[in-house]
Formats: structure tokens, sequence, C-alpha cells
């Protein structure tokens, strides 16, 4: 609340902002002098309205926050970002942060105006890629926007600026990279060629075996995959829960966290034929164990190095890249299995909300942004389905009938 004092012929008034990243309260002022023909009553009633005035635009952005981007974001990557965000998060932030900084990183926050983030935005949309070619797409674009906004939010909340100026930037849309999906028929191929070498060489295939099978019978991510438990499945009922993952940052190394969000707890009915060869895995990895003896490190997972320690979430990756050159089979991405599973279940007829919690997605929203061109052509099919039921007949020949008067 705004404080006014008396000084002389003029009123000082003074408005609390919050406090600045040392801690330091900061005070904003400004000096009303009031006109020679005045009343005491009037001066009183007008003092109080600007007083008001200037706390309102104090509020809306008007503070003097003298310090810079740069600075002001490594008090929040110290006092918030390490505190509450995930790890791979927090690493994808540290990763644009100095791309930010570079451009922004010097100007005070109080003077980074919409147009600067704008700017920014369309800067990254032409820039080219240093590995791979082509240009950043929309996705990655958003990651150094969200790093900045996130800035922002807490330093609306420190009463440091009165608006968000990331709010409603527009970044250009890109044609999306068209990644190959698996047909049914050519998952049927990988797998079966998988299975046979693992049959073969189980050290070497018979983990990536059993982890590629249930990546598409459970669309399961890759994260959710490699932090699953023997005790995370129901032997019995063949229910498989998610309550962790597994994730990779050079800083941390392989770390477990909780999976992406609360909606990604699940679980999920396994097949019985999945569940009984997830128990021959089980009984194989036991024996493969026992053979190492004390260089076998027990952490429980499914999924794990020669040395019984979690896997590295970079191996399935590498893995199937290498396999699907190595044997001439069509390229795609562990992600892909999650899509075909997606895509199974909406073709089958099963609902958006149930295709939601399957797949763990916060909201029924992002199921149908996702797939949106899936539920599309259920609804021509379901159209379709309607049309052959009803089955409409031409009308009769009413050629004979009386005119109407």
């Amino acid at each position: 609340m705004a404080s006014i004092q008396k000084r002389g012929n003029s009123y000082r008034i003074k408005v609390s902002c919050g406090y600045d990243t040392g801690g330091k309260q900061v005070v904003q002022t400004m000096t009303w002098r009031p006109d020679a023909d005045m009343t005491q009553r009037q001066m009183e009633k007008e003092v109080n309205r600007q007083a008001v005035l200037f706390e309102q635009e104090c509020l809306k952005g008007s503070v003097t926050a003298t310090v810079k981007f740069e600075d002001f974001a490594g008090r929040w990557f110290s006092e918030f970002a390490e505190r509450s965000l995930k790890g791979h998060t927090l690493h994808n932030y540290r990763t644009v942060s100095q791309s930010v900084y570079d451009e922004i990183g010097h100007i005070r926050i109080d003077k980074i105006t919409k147009r600067h983030i704008q700017a920014f935005a369309l800067k990254l949309s032409d820039k080219e890629k240093k590995r791979g070619g082509g240009t950043y797409s929309s996705s990655t674009i958003y990651k150094y926007l969200n790093m900045i906004s996130s800035v922002f939010e807490y330093a609306v909340k420190l009463q440091l600026v009165g608006d968000n100026p990331c709010r409603n930037i527009f970044v250009p849309k890109k044609d999306p990279v068209q990644r190959k999906i698996y047909t049914v028929d050519e998952m049927g191929v990988f797998l079966k060629t998988l299975e046979d070498d693992a049959i073969r060489e189980p050290v070497k295939y018979y983990g990536y075996y059993i982890f590629f099978t249930l990546a598409v019978y459970t669309g399961f991510r890759k994260g959710e995959l490699l932090g699953l438990e023997y005790r995370d499945i129901d032997f019995t009922t063949g229910m498989a829960t998610v309550s962790r993952a597994s994730y990779y940052t050079p800083e941390r190394g392989t770390y477990t966290d909780t999976p992406k969000s609360e909606k990604s707890v699940r679980s999920l009915k396994l097949p019985q034929d999945i569940v009984e060869k997830v128990l021959r895995y089980q009984e194989w990895q036991r024996d493969y164990a026992a053979g190492l003896g004390s260089k076998w490190v027990e952490c429980g997972r499914l999924f794990t190095s020669w040395d019984g320690s979690p896997l590295s979430p970079n191996s399935p990756g590498n893995f199937l890249s290498e396999y699907l050159d190595y044997n001439g089979l069509p390229h795609t991405n562990i992600h892909g299995f999650r899509h075909l599973n997606a895509s199974l279940l909406i073709s089958g007829g099963v609902d958006v909300k149930t295709v939601q919690a399957c797949l763990g997605h916060s909201t029924a929203i992002t199921t149908l942004n996702i797939y949106a061109h899936s539920f599309q052509e259920q609804q021509v099919k379901a159209m379709d389905v309607v049309a052959d039921a009803i089955k409409l007949t031409a009308p009769k020949d009413t050629s004979k009938r009386k005119k109407t008067p």
C-alpha cells in the first residue's frame, strides 16, 4: 500500500514493489505538488487519488527494477528452478540459457518488452541448427520461451515487474518432420527378428526384445519403461504400474525421478502371453546374475546394464538405430512404438478419455492435439457406420399423387 509524506509544499508518495535479487526491498517514489489555489480538503483528496494511481502503475510494471535479466535468472535457477523443477527440465533450461543471455541477458528486466521476446522468437525460427541441418522447430523455440517465461513469472511473484512479456508471443508454425511409424506388419517383422536374435544371443538382445515388446503393447514412455521394476508387475492379474521413470543429464548421469505428470502414474493390464514372456525373462536374468556373482548390482529393474545397474536412457535409442541399420529394416524411433500403440487404440474405437488414461497424458486435449488425424479418420468411419445402418432408400414415385390445391 502507498504511503504519503508531506514535505513542505509537496507530497512524497512511496510504494513498496517487493524485493530485489539480493533480498533488499524495492521502493518506488514520486513527488506531487498541489495547485496553489487548492483548498486543504481538495489537496488531501487529490493526493490520495495520485497515490492510488501511482500504486496501480507500479503493479502494472512501472517499477524501477535495475537488475539485469541474466543476473536475475541466476537467482531464479538457485531459488526456484533447482528446488522445484524436474531434473530433465532443469537441464533443458540450462542448455538454452546461454543463447537467451546472449540475446536479452544484458537488459534490465523491467525494460524487456514483448518486442524483445517476439524478435528473439523470430530470430530462432530462422536460425539453422548446428547439427542435423534445417532450422529450429516450433517445439524447440518454445523451450527457449518457456525458460524466459518461467523467469518472468518468478519476477512477477516478487513484484519486480508487473507483467510477463512472454504471453501471446507468435511462433511461426513449420511443417512437422514426418517420422516413420511402423505398420502392424512391419512391427511384427521387427519383433520376430529381434526375438530370433534374443534366442541366439540372450546377453546382447534379450533385454531389448522385452523392452520393445512392452513399448508397443503398453505405449509407455522410454523413461517409464526403464523405471519398471519387477514389483511393479502383478504376475497374477497382469497389471503393470508406472510409478517412476529413469532420466539422464550430463550433470547427474542416470537417475530416477517421478513420471512426467500426475496422470503418468497409471496401471495397465498386460496380455497373458506378454506376462509369460516377462516371467521367462526374469528367470533368465536371475540365472545370468547368479553367474556374475558379486559383480552383479541388484536394483530390481527389468532393464539393466551388464552388471545389473539401471540401463542408461540413451542405450535403447542407440541400440535401435544400429540394429535397424544392420538388419536393413525401416527406420523409426522409440517414440514410434508409443505412436503405434495409440493409433491401434484409436482405430479400435477406444474413446479419447481412455486413450488419454492409457498414454498418461495430462489432459484429453493433449491426446486430441497429438492424434487429431487418427481421430478424424475414425470420425469418417463412424459416419460410414451410420450410413450403413440406416440404409436410406430412394423415395417412391409420387407422380400419381394429387396436387396440393
